[in-house]
């Protein structure tokens, strides 16, 4: 049987690598709870072109 549940795989995008004009992007896939978290999600994750951690929002 499948599972039921009301969780969904997310795409995370950085925000400051697309305004900075390098080649490339910076994604990470994660899974949220839709019931618990409707909005999208905002998460500090580390961007490995741009070297530091920035803001990775919610694609999709």
């Amino acid at each position: 049987m499948a599972k039921k549940g009301n969780r969904v795989q997310v795409i995370m995008e950085c925000t400051e690598h697309k305004t900075s004009g390098q080649p490339g992007t910076s994604r990470y896939i994660t899974n949220k709870n839709k019931k618990n978290t409707p909005e999208r999600l905002e998460l500090k994750k580390y961007n490995p072109i741009l070297k530091k951690v920035t803001v990775h929002k919610e694609i999709k």
